[in-house]
């Protein structure tokens, strides 16, 4: 018996073990500039990210034209390192050296002088009158519509004040006014007493103040709009020795050449090698004059600069510097970094030869970026500099592109006094990173609407987590319900994951979850309405997952496991756990309250309840919510949130009762109405309508139209009905009366 079970066991061995055949993973695919189409995502090297933005310049407020592009790359930033866990190097510069920056640092200066000299009302006029002329002039020959307009706008403003402040000069009268001119016509004297004196300002300290300035401001703003900081920031003015050394070997590598003290990058000598090819982004756009010579700066397109160079496709890598600029020394004398240059250097500094991703504006592709990768890949020898180019979007108000120099633009300070970092964040992410988006109320609102849905699905959901129960009985069966809401939840997860590989789709990401909560809402709702407890542990998981998320998307700070921060993100924690048992202790007794109230029907004890939830509790940050045959419901929210509310509330019953006053007075009116008719007899209510009818029989009906045409049998019949419901009504009258009396 034995020797046989031994012999059973000895034949037995492990049956084969089959390896899953598993699914496909999505991969993460980005949109590539350099190739017009989605691409896999394959770092250079490992999980290793080394990734380059084109960063502002600094010499006016930042605009929600430059928000697009920053909160943009601020999110697609934070997916790459928080969701798809890749370890990224964000290098981002500041350009502090520019055309831009030349010319309004030395016309502040000069204005700044002017007013120190406190002149009289009458030379403020005679000045603007001569500044005029070179402006109006500058008005005519603009082309550009959206610039046109913006001169004659400019334009407009100075001729109503010119014209009374004349006047009042003329008539010998005192005018208070003067300073009104000299700020409404700032532009046009700027732009005369640089033509006047700006070759006379040479102190680099005057260029450097100005970008300073704004520098600091550029930064308070990303600040406000929880826009993470780089991990490397380069300025131009630190990089003037890296950035003659780059354009030293670009010479020495035969791409370069030098003229009149400026160095020109090559385009043809670099095209024309087998390695290279220059236009990689915007080919069809090479030989762009007006394009090229925006990218070359205003200060650098004159007749007798354009003439050094050996072709009008060639740019400058480094630019003599003319009387009224800042300057630095080089082998080819004083002088400045072309534009484009810096971001080769810097980047090429901090990455080195090949990076990972390049970001910026979709206007940047060119000349400025594909001068960027041609300078570049002729410093490296190589030729791929780049191997991702992002491109964010434009930013559009009512289809009008912003623009600094066209002084049509929307200020972050502006922006955020009007919607929280949170909303303009989910603005941005309710929209495609590389699409055009439409900076509005509609697009505001919906953002608004979006929060709002999502914070009540938390509150709700913080709200059934804070039911008393022991760590047993928070682990409950799963019914149907629960299984249909937790495959909703994976299906949902699968769709955010597909869609942030997508080409990171956080429009598409977004509508999934916001598919979630509506799901988790109704499974919420047919739980109390059943008077059954919802499955806590997985109400949690949903909650934790999209607030995970929205984490990730940079529109929730802080570190509470579930829900939008309540009262600032340092305090959110201590609220919650601080403000909420002593919450729900005031909620309880006011519920007790409210049940011996009822009971008893005291209504004053009912009254004081509504009081201490509609006016006491929301000024501090506290909602309530009765539900019949259930326990009062305690949200925490922000006070700003809660007084909205609440002035939305009392409109909306001031709205119901202006109404209801309206249809009171409609139906008293219809009664007067009804009640002068009924006193009118058959007889006499055609009489009355001697623009119809001609002719009338004996009792008071009509026989003749006008025109002293017979009425037809078909409309006598139709009459004949009114007269006969006339006569019923005036004998219904009578009969009231009768009874009356």
């Amino acid at each position: 018996m034995s020797s046989s079970g031994d012999q059973v066991k000895g034949k037995r061995t492990q049956p084969p073990w089959a390896a899953p055949a598993g699914t496909e993973v999505a991969r993460l695919r980005l949109y590539n500039s350099l190739t017009r189409t989605k691409e896999t995502f394959v770092p250079q090297n490992g999980n290793r990210v080394l990734w380059y933005s084109c960063g502002p310049t600094v010499y006016d407020a930042s605009h929600m034209g430059h928000a697009r592009s920053y909160i943009s790359f601020d999110i697609l930033r934070r997916i790459l390192k928080d969701y798809f866990k890749y370890d990224v190097l964000y290098c981002m510069n500041i350009t502090d050296i520019d055309d831009k920056i030349i010319k309004r640092a030395r016309q502040n200066y000069l204005l700044e002088q002017y007013k120190k000299k406190k002149p009289v009302a009458s030379q403020i006029i005679q000045d603007v009158l001569s500044a005029r002329g070179p402006f109006r002039q500058k008005l005519a020959e603009t082309t550009d519509p959206d610039k046109r307009q913006m001169l004659e706008r400019l334009d407009a403003a100075v001729a109503a004040v010119l014209g009374p402040l004349q006047a009042a000069v003329h008539s010998k009268e005192h005018p208070i006014h003067a300073e009104v001119l000299l700020e409404s016509a700032k532009d046009l004297l700027a732009d005369w007493l640089d033509d006047q004196f700006g070759s006379q300002v040479t102190e680099n300290s005057i260029f450097s103040t100005l970008p300073k300035y704004w520098e600091g401001e550029y930064h308070a703003d990303m600040a406000a709009l929880n826009v993470l900081p780089p991990d490397v920031l380069t300025r131009v003015s630190e990089y003037v020795p890296e950035i003659v050394d780059f354009v030293k070997k670009i010479v020495s590598n035969g791409y370069g050449y030098e003229s009149n003290g400026s160095v020109y990058f090559d385009t043809s000598k670099f095209d024309s090698s087998k390695q290279h090819s220059y236009g990689k982004l915007v080919p069809e756009a090479v030989g762009d004059q007006k394009a090229l010579q925006e990218g070359e700066g205003d200060l650098s397109i004159s007749a007798e600069r354009l003439s050094e160079k050996h072709s009008p496709n060639d740019f400058a890598l480094w630019k003599a510097s003319k009387p009224g600029e800042p300057s630095w020394d080089s082998p080819w004398g004083k002088g400045r970094p072309g534009w484009h240059i810096e971001c080769s250097a810097m980047a090429g500094s901090i990455l080195g030869e090949s990076m990972d991703i390049h970001g910026g504006g979709f206007d940047l592709r060119f000349p400025h970026h594909d001068n960027e990768l041609a300078q570049s890949e002729a410093f490296y020898e190589n030729d791929n500099w780049v191997r991702y180019f992002l491109h964010t979007g434009h930013l559009t108000i009512a289809g009008c592109k912003m623009s600094k120099s066209l002084k049509n633009f929307i200020t972050i300070k502006d922006a955020l006094a009007n919607n929280s970092a949170r909303q303009l964040r989910l603005a941005f992410l309710m929209h495609s990173w590389k699409d055009t988006l439409d900076y509005s109320a509609n697009t505001m609102e919906s953002a608004v609407q979006y929060e709002k849905f999502m914070n009540e699905f938390f509150l709700n959901v913080k709200d059934i987590l804070r039911c008393p129960t022991d760590i047993t009985g928070q682990f409950e069966k799963w019914e149907a319900a629960e299984m249909d809401l937790n495959k909703c939840f994976y299906e949902r997860k699968s769709a955010v994951h597909e869609a942030l590989c997508d080409n990171v789709d956080t429009r598409a990401a977004m509508e999934e979850m916001r598919a979630l909560v509506s799901q988790s809402n109704t499974y919420i709702a047919s739980r109390k309405s059943a008077k059954l407890q919802p499955n806590l542990m997985l109400l949690d998981s949903i909650a934790a997952y999209l607030t995970a998320m929205l984490k990730t998307f940079g529109a929730i700070e802080g570190a509470q496991p579930i829900g939008f921060p309540v009262g600032g993100t340092s305090q959110d924690i201590d609220l919650e756990t601080t403000l909420m048992p002593y919450l729900k202790v005031l909620s309880d007794f006011r519920e007790s309250v409210r049940r011996i109230a009822r009971e008893q029907k005291v209504t004053e004890l009912l009254q004081l309840c509504d009081v201490v939830r509609d006016d006491t509790l929301p000024d501090l940050g506290v909602r309530l919510e009765d539900h019949e045959g259930l326990p009062t419901v305690v949200k925490l929210v922000d006070k700003e949130t809660l007084l909205k509310e609440r002035e939305e509330k009392k409109r909306m019953e001031e709205e119901k009762r202006k109404k209801k006053e309206e249809a009171t007075r409609k139906k008293q009116e219809q009664e007067v109405a009804k009640l002068a008719k009924m006193k009118i007899p058959a007889c006499e209510m055609f009489l009355k309508e001697a623009d119809k009818y001609s002719k009338f029989d004996e009792t008071g009906f009509p026989t003749h139209d006008l025109e002293g045409k017979e009425i037809s049998k078909g409309q006598a019949k139709k009459l004949r009905k009114l007269y006969e419901a006339q006569d019923k009504l005036h004998r219904d009258n009578l009969q009231m009366n009768q009874n009356g009396s």
